[in-house]
């Protein structure tokens, strides 16, 4: 079946296997909920005559009725055969590095223009971004008039730049024609699975499903390579156990009927790099004697510690982990092995906080070392050290309701109705116990909310009223009070005021930006001289986009004497690496206040969860943000 566009195609694919509502759909194919409802509506036009509806179930989502089940099977038995024409530029980008990587040949970009049926000039523009993605491995193409464009670099970075491009495709589409016909032999994936399998398992070695499926391809790659006659020079010997020299050299023998060809000694060195820079460690801390991760390890603890006020360094959980993944790190560093981080985009959106210490931990080591640790592993490293955050620190701070306790009948009334809160709800925290006149005479309620034993005048917040046994009704009445988010609009009230709100109209770079907020603040005492270089060195790091045109700007480290953030709305939009950012928090984050001050990021993830970022732009003072915000916090 043929479809107008490809998000109608994956958007029936994804609606064949489970029931999806409205939002969940918008953000996996990042548009609004309208455009959702439109696509729905055009594939039930299609689906009319083969016998299906997508149907909307209130609560559940969308989901997949058949009406014909003979139309419908008839439909889903129509394999479309694959169309190896790229029709967009990612795809053609995707293509022309294929062919690079694998030509012996040079090649002419008319050639190609008239194959895939678009334009030469078409094909050059995608070439920029060709060049770049090849320039990352240190490959280059070189351009002869009349014989056309070669690839040249070596042979090992020629491998390694086809697998992770293969792998990429593959976590998108394993059935795509790159993998199946243009970049490797038909059916070697499938071939190799029980051999690579039976030869890990032989030799107990484990490795993730991600990391068995990228040796996969390499192997693949490495089959179609040596068996057209480009072998791998020697790559020099690396330290490995024997397990995996066994595991590499019987790997090896079972490849050699594949290839056709001997197979030379620095194939099975190569081998035995990737396996152990995959293999899962299953060994005690004790057992690990590893300079290198442990200087590591104690490095990364001390940095936290000294920079953020998170003690780490007594964790032996969290020590034990990060040696046993950081032992087979610096391995992969040490011989730029790649390994994808799926979860990379959502680490850095869902756990700003983790990450950006990890980040400055992992950057202040690289300072002293040789190896460059790429942003994949530093993923990896966050998940570690979030969890040791959040076994140690309140890091998802909560603001507890606080609520007044009014009561006429007595003192042991008043105790009575208190031990039974807290006993129902812990997080509940009494400030203060008054009578009615103290009350009354009050001219102001700070507390969220009042439970009262008598009825009262509000005063801005709501009383419950609460007998000594409380009915079914008083206590669903304060069970709704309860379930209320309070800390997302405390860190509002708290921390974002019109003092520290700016609108810029005109162009401006993000450098200008940066120094005239950082002397503002500076002036304001909130901060001293080191800030700006630090937000600046912080910035060249790796961008602060949190996506949707939001932005992060901070310092390395807590370096403010008092906490603020400073908000930045920029509709014309500020060059921001490779992304424009409209809206801008530049946060200064004190040492005293770090562990509550920690949770704005979570207003931050909100706004990207509500996709606010528009509406935050687009405000035209601070009350009309600090609106928009405030309705994106009350619909969690």
């Amino acid at each position: 079946m043929r479809f107008p566009n490809q998000r109608l195609a994956q958007l029936f694919d994804a609606l064949q296997n489970e029931t999806l509502p409205q939002d969940e759909l918008a953000r996996r194919f990042t548009v609004s909920t309208r455009t959702v409802r439109a696509d729905i509506t055009a594939l039930n036009a299609i689906l009319a005559e083969h016998g299906a509806q997508f149907v909307l179930n209130r609560g559940e989502g969308y989901r997949l009725r058949i009406e014909d089940t003979r139309r419908f099977h008839l439909l889903q038995a129509q394999t479309p055969a694959q169309l190896r024409v790229p029709r967009t530029s990612p795809e053609r980008v995707r293509y022309l590095l294929t062919r690079f990587l694998t030509s012996a040949f040079s090649l002419k970009l008319e050639d190609l223009a008239e194959e895939w049926f678009v334009s030469r000039a078409t094909l050059q523009s995608d070439m920029a971004e060709v060049r770049e993605w090849l320039g990352r491995y240190n490959l280059a193409i070189e351009t002869k008039p009349r014989y056309g464009m070669k690839l040249f670099g070596s042979e090992l970075m020629i491998r390694t730049a086809l697998t992770d491009l293969l792998w990429q495709i593959d976590q998108e589409n394993a059935d795509s024609p790159l993998l199946t016909i243009e970049a490797l032999n038909s059916g070697i994936l499938q071939r190799l699975q029980p051999l690579l399998q039976h030869c890990l398992a032989q030799h107990n070695i484990r490795l993730s499903d991600e990391g068995e499926r990228y040796l996969r391809l390499y192997c693949a790659v490495a089959v179609r390579r040596i068996s057209e006659g480009y072998p791998l020079n020697d790559p020099g010997e690396g330290e490995v156990d024997a397990e995996v020299r066994e595991a590499a050299r019987q790997l090896v023998s079972l490849l050699r009927p594949l290839v056709g060809k001997p197979i030379s000694s620095a194939e099975e060195i190569w081998l035995r790099v990737n396996i152990a820079a995959r293999r899962i460690q299953e060994i005690a801390p004790s057992a690990i004697n590893a300079d290198d991760a442990d200087a590591l390890v104690d490095y990364l603890l001390s940095f936290i510690n000294t920079h953020y006020n998170y003690n780490l360094q007594e964790d032996e959980q969290l020590r034990a982990d990060l040696l046993t993944h950081i032992k087979t790190m610096i391995t992969r560093v040490r011989y730029q092995i790649h390994i994808p981080n799926p979860l990379l985009a959502n680490i850095k959106q869902h756990y700003p906080m983790a990450y950006d210490v990890t980040l400055a931990a992992v950057t202040s080591w690289g300072k002293y070392s040789p190896y460059v640790i790429s942003e994949s592993e530093i993923g990896f490293l966050v998940l570690h050290i979030g969890v040791g955050l959040e076994r140690h620190y309140d890091v998802g701070y909560q603001r507890h309701p606080q609520v007044l306790l009014v009561c006429d009948s007595g003192n042991s009334t008043l105790r009575m109705i208190e031990a039974m809160l807290r006993r129902k709800y812990p997080q509940l925290q009494v400030t203060a116990r008054l009578s009615q006149r103290d009350y009354e005479a009050r001219a102001r309620i700070d507390e969220d909310f009042v439970i009262s034993t008598t009825r009262l005048t509000e005063k801005e917040k709501p009383v419950v009223v609460m007998s000594p046994f409380p009915t079914d009704f008083q206590l669903e009445q304060l069970g709704k009070l309860m379930l209320v988010d309070r800390t997302r609009p405390y860190m509002l009230e708290k921390y974002f005021d019109q003092q520290h709100f700016l609108i810029v109209d005109r162009p401006m770079t993000q450098s200008q930006l940066f120094r005239l907020l950082c002397d503002r603040l500076e002036k304001e005492g909130y901060v001293d001289a080191d800030f700006y270089p630090s937000v600046e060195e912080r910035e060249a790091i790796i961008s602060t986009m949190l996506g949707e045109g939001i932005a992060l700007p901070h310092s390395l480290g807590l370096l403010a004497r008092k906490t603020v953030v400073y908000t930045v709305l920029a509709p014309q939009g500020i060059p921001w690496g490779d992304d424009t950012a409209y809206v801008i928090f530049l946060l200064a984050i004190s040492k005293s206040e770090y562990e509550e001050a920690m949770a704005i990021y979570d207003l931050f993830v909100t706004f990207m969860r509500e996709r606010a970022m528009m509406r935050l732009r687009d405000s035209k003072d601070f009350a009309s943000f600090k609106a928009v915000a405030m309705d994106c916090l009350s619909r969690l």
